[in-house]
């Protein structure tokens, strides 16, 4: 299986499967004589983490990382950094009934065909949990920029949608309430919400937007690695993700040029943001934000009609533990895979002038 690499400079293999021993990763490219913050690597796998609220997955995993190389005395060495996060809590049994059966709009499928053989224990390697190695990665990747703040919040379950302006949002209340929506009393009908489809065995998609304050001018390289098309392809590596947008996005479509550019301040500084920090491919120094869209998870705990390994017609009731919604998992990966692009690019630029 290829395609388990990201980066450039900075570069994340990882490994493992769901249900099997451990999870783990390599990271390459990180300099040598960073101290690292292994609080702030917990406080991002602790927000991941399954069985954090009653509106995720009631897999109780600690989620703690074990670090096999790279660091010596809480210090990076410059060499490749090795660590696993061990499984622990796997109900394999519960997924007997899939072993031979192929769940609708989920990764069953394709790995068949694609390889004649699949783990079917919780996904195998398409399962979401191998986003805990990408979680510490972007925990690093946040302590390799200076003065940059990237942070992720639920602005959108099903329906519901938060209206503030991304400039307005006290991302200080992120971390309020289970949902991680900024704003209490949306965050209370997207928790109701939550709770009313899990309770009827089914799921429910939403957006995670993401605002980057403190991003150096510069980060990006023209033509086709721009800094919005790496950024889109690390939120596309995503679980689930089916959309991204950045800046205006979509809605700056239906505007006139004279509508949507950002005139200059004498300082170098925009008076509009529509470009989302971004001009060329390259930061320009304001905030960076964006939104991502996550489909409904594909495993419901409701029967439905499916095919077998035969192609013939039977009726499948999923078992296991599931996120009726993965919105609020999904805000420290989407802040991880940020980091870990904004990172890369930040070493690259070390290679571009003296």
């Amino acid at each position: 299986m290829a395609g388990n690499t990201f980066g450039n400079i900075l570069k994340v293999s990882t490994f493992g499967e769901s249900h099997g021993v451990a999870l783990g990763g390599v990271l390459d490219g990180v300099p040598a004589g960073i101290e690292i913050d292994f609080d702030a690597i917990d406080y991002d796998l602790q927000r991941r983490k399954p069985g954090q609220s009653k509106i995720t997955t009631q897999r109780k995993e600690d989620d703690g990382v074990e670090f096999l190389s790279g660091i010596f005395e809480g210090k990076t060495t410059g060499t490749s950094i090795g660590y696993i996060i061990k499984n622990k809590n796997q109900r394999s049994g519960d997924y007997g009934d899939i072993a031979k059966a192929y769940r609708p709009s989920h990764a069953d499928f394709t790995y068949d065909q694609k390889y004649g053989f699949r783990d079917f224990r919780g996904g195998g390697r398409s399962s979401a949990r191998e986003t805990a190695i990408r979680v510490v990665a972007g925990a690093i990747a946040k302590q390799i920029i200076p003065d940059t703040s990237i942070k992720a919040y639920v602005s959108g379950v099903g329906e519901l949608k938060l209206k503030t302006p991304y400039n307005e949002v006290d991302l200080t209340k992120v971390e309020s309430n289970i949902v991680r929506c900024p704003d209490t009393d949306m965050a209370d009908k997207m928790v109701n919400l939550i709770n009313e489809v899990r309770l009827a065995g089914d799921t429910i998609g939403g957006v995670v937007s993401c605002v980057i304050d403190g991003t150096p001018i510069g980060l990006g390289e023209p033509v086709f690695d721009r800094l919005q098309a790496e950024l889109a392809k690390a939120m596309f590596s995503i679980n689930a993700v089916k959309g991204f947008e950045y800046g205006s996005g979509f809605e700056g479509s239906k505007l006139r040029g004279s509508q949507h550019n950002d005139l200059f301040n004498l300082d170098g500084t925009t008076k509009t943001n529509n470009s989302g920090g971004i001009q060329g491919g390259i930061s320009n120094g304001e905030q960076i934000y964006f939104n991502v869209a996550f489909k409904p998870v594909a495993t419901l705990l409701m029967p439905q009609i499916t095919i077998d390994q035969n192609f013939k017609e039977v009726e499948l009731n999923p078992k296991g533990r599931h996120d009726p919604c993965v919105v609020p998992r999904a805000v420290p990966i989407v802040e991880a895979m940020a980091a870990l692009v904004l990172a890369d690019y930040f070493l690259i630029n070390k290679t571009r002038r003296i």
